[in-house]
């Protein structure tokens, strides 16, 4: 029987590892919709460093914590695995991610191209109660965008310069991110979402040797209390 070796966090300690040549973050592709706290996209290669190390070649990965999901959409789209269990306790991310799994990207994609970006258009669309979950993931993409840094968490408000002094539109990129939305038809088939509790799910998937995880909780350290600021849940 095969058994796979925990891959080291910090491959510098490890004489016998050799370490991934750094790359230019600008070079990974952006998957995601969001603008996260606590974003990954850096950390891309050596994700991929990882996994084309592993054999044999596990066929689902369990992101218990998943955020943007920039690291189970890197595996989706590049066939690391065959599989993404991508788990959110947040119910505005969760929306996102339901909703491209239910198949309204689209539609989603349609209301990111046909909006008047104002700060009082954002206003007025955030204050609607969403009768369906399309809605709430369309007001969350909204927020993540215009919000500063991308923050959901209770008392987060809107970008006051931005970029170059655009303010909200500093991060609003609607042709962007219906193209991001349309490329999720793609890989919505092969993900398997839960808005659940990361560690419940995970112990779902302990005894399968076919899974991999990814494990990136949010911020836990004392001092400032950052998980506090940036996330609902921490």
């Amino acid at each position: 029987m095969t058994i796979r070796r925990q891959t080291l966090l910090f491959p510098e300690l490890s004489e016998e590892i050799e370490m991934p040549k750094p790359v230019n973050v600008a070079s990974v592709p952006q998957r995601s919709l969001f603008r996260y706290p606590g974003g990954k996209t850096w950390f891309v290669p050596t994700f991929r460093h990882w996994m084309a190390r592993m054999y044999p070649k596990p066929s689902i990965l369990v992101e218990p914590f998943a955020g943007g999901g920039i690291i189970s959409l890197t595996a989706l789209f590049e066939n690391l695995v065959q599989k993404a269990v991508m788990v959110e306790l947040d119910d505005e991310i969760a929306a996102v991610w339901e909703s491209i799994v239910n198949g309204d990207a689209k539609w989603l994609a349609n209301r990111v191209l046909t909006f008047d970006l104002t700060k009082e258009a954002v206003i007025q669309e955030i204050k609607k109660t969403p009768n369906t979950k399309r809605e709430k993931a369309f007001q969350t993409i909204l927020k993540n965008r215009t919000f500063h840094g991308g923050i959901l968490a209770e008392g987060s408000g809107f970008l006051k310069y931005g970029e170059n002094g655009k303010g909200i539109r500093s991060r609003w990129y609607p042709g962007t991110l219906a193209k991001r939305l349309i490329n999720l038809n793609y890989v919505a088939s092969r993900i398997d979402f839960r808005c659940d509790d990361g560690l419940k799910v995970m112990q779902e998937f302990s005894t399968n040797k076919d899974a991999v995880y990814f494990i990136d909780p949010p911020y836990t350290a004392g001092g400032k209390k950052a998980g506090n600021r940036l996330y609902k849940h921490y």
